[in-house]
């Protein structure tokens, strides 16, 4: 089993359980915020070599800068002017305090103007950043230049690109001239299938329904690979007119890294109604039943004694409905309704939580070895499969919710004997604790993905070691009874030419009530009852 097909997996224990509920699904990026940085600006005295090689004096630093920035300001508002667009100040480095942010005000623009394509304006605002200064050195009595952070002119151009639909730009003014550039996958998509002629409906970043779900894997599968170094390179080009210069003075041009991204996994529903009858239950199982170990679950991580860092859940009602996130140290997984859309989105805001697979730097012969992620954009596509795998994660262990309505005939199925594999097997006893145990067991999150044999089970069941080979052989046997038993009721199946087990769609809404029962509800009950 692949890695894709391992995804594939874990993504339709949900969508097999809810199938007759659903149009089809859409798995791709949605918000990404790259940023470029002059890095050969960074190391000891480069910045000062920079001034020298540009024929300016440490003295005469202050002028050279604002001098540069005002060759900035000419090139933006030339831009601006070229294209018929508004250049605006803003007072406040936020606008949210006045109800409105910046992209909301750009939107607004475009839409008062009808702008469709190209330019829609600039935003010009005084924010923080971090730059270089002249400053005296009180021991060597010598001017040197220093970081410090200080507030500077920061251009933002909203835009409306053939290919990318509506994305920013936001350039400093003020070496060292960081840039940011702003894209959402969702708007490439919409474009993608603009040309391919595939028919689909939006409402605000969610597309809600498509004609054709044929081509939009493919179509995902393409943005997650796209080479971004071009792409980002033009657009910084097109903003910065300090660049040739700088390249002149033996300077490398922007290195490009991905700040922050969400990569969404967007379930269709066929109706809003359908999304309703099951998105309370999903929030209230999530709250109440979900912990730590599973959040480091869904993020790919292992509960381990020297961890250390913050995990949290929380939710959150919204006007258009509830969200439920799970953050881990600065990433976070998390679900939330629009429409008749149930999303999945995984944010990476430090990627070096997660590993790829790396060669090594020198020509040798050594194989390649699992790294830390880096923000590069060569680990772009990486980024894709850490965050779809975690998406799938969640959406797994949402599919053995107790759904309210449904868990009475499926208990009563398990007291009665079962026959799914031909030979009769006894009734469960769903309120037993051995039962549960069992049940548990099963639908631990470790087997999402490859499922489970018989010794897999065993180490759920049984934590100690044996004692010795003939309890060993007990526990084997044992075990062995208890998946014929779990196969004859239909919770399990068999997994072709292995000898793997994994979860059935019955079986993710037979055992999770019966786990839900006895942990969950009976105790809360009897402890109402006690108070009473």
């Amino acid at each position: 089993m692949n890695h894709r097909d391992g995804l594939r997996v874990a993504m339709n224990s949900f969508l097999e359980l809810h199938g007759l509920s659903i149009s089809g699904t859409i798995n791709t990026f949605d918000r990404v915020i790259f940023k470029g940085h002059l890095n050969g600006f960074f190391p000891d005295g480069a910045f000062g070599r920079y001034l020298s090689r540009r024929g300016i004096l440490l003295k005469d630093a202050g002028r050279f800068f604002e001098a540069e920035t005002q060759r900035i300001r000419d090139h933006v508002v030339s831009l601006a002017a070229a294209a018929g667009r508004p250049v605006e100040y803003l007072a406040g480095s936020s606008t949210h305090r006045s109800g409105m942010s910046k992209e909301a005000r750009a939107r607004a623009i475009a839409e008062r103007d009808g702008v469709t394509e190209g330019l829609v304006c600039v935003l010009s605002v005084v924010e923080p950043c971090r730059s270089f200064a002249v400053a005296p050195n009180r021991q060597t009595r010598r001017l040197e230049v220093v970081r410090r952070p200080r507030k500077c002119l920061h251009y933002y151009l909203y835009l409306i690109n053939p290919e990318f639909g509506w994305m920013h730009l936001r350039l400093q003014t003020w070496a060292p001239f960081e840039i940011q550039i702003y894209v959402n996958g969702r708007e490439w998509l919409a474009r993608q299938m603009d040309q391919a002629g595939i028919r689909y409906r939006r409402s605000d970043n969610k597309i809600t329904q498509v004609d054709d779900f044929g081509p939009i894997t493919a179509l995902c599968e393409r943005f997650a690979h796209t080479d971004w170094p071009p792409v980002l390179e033009r657009q910084a080009t097109l903003v910065n007119p300090l660049l040739p210069d700088i390249e002149r003075a033996g300077f490398p041009g922007y290195w490009w890294v991905i700040d922050q991204c969400e990569y969404a996994s967007d379930v269709l529903f066929t109706d809003r109604a359908a999304l309703e009858a099951i998105q309370g239950d999903l929030v209230t199982a999530a709250v109440t039943a979900l912990g730590a170990s599973d959040v480091l679950h869904f993020l790919g991580r292992k509960p381990h004694p020297a961890f250390a860092g913050e995990v949290t859940i929380d939710s959150k009602k919204r006007a258009q409905g509830c969200r439920v996130r799970f953050r881990l140290k600065a990433n976070a997984v998390k679900f939330y309704d629009h429409a008749n859309v149930f999303r999945v989105e995984t944010t990476i805001n430090n990627p070096r939580e997660f590993k790829v697979l790396r060669s090594p730097e020198d020509a040798t012969d050594r194989p390649p070895r699992w790294c830390p992620m880096t923000k590069g954009v060569a680990n772009f596509w990486r980024y894709a499969e850490v965050a779809h795998a975690a998406n799938g994660r969640l959406l797994n262990t949402l599919a053995r919710v107790h759904l309210t309505g449904e868990a009475t005939p499926e208990l009563d199925a398990l007291c009665r004997p079962g026959t799914a594999t031909g030979p009769r097997v006894a009734a469960f006893n769903p309120i037993h604790p051995d039962t549960a145990n069992l049940f548990a067991a099963v639908l631990s999150g470790d087997f999402t993905i490859n499922g489970f044999r018989n010794r897999d089970l065993q180490g759920k069941l049984y934590p100690a070691a044996a004692k010795d080979a003939a309890e060993t052989k007990r526990r084997t046997h044992r075990t062995s009874r208890l998946i014929a038993k779990l196969r004859g009721h239909g919770l399990i199946t068999r997994v072709k030419n292995s000898r793997l087990y994994r979860l059935t769609a019955r079986g993710l809404k037979a055992m999770w009530p019966a786990v839900r029962f006895r942990r969950i509800d009976f105790p809360s009950t009897f402890r109402e009852a006690q108070a009473a």
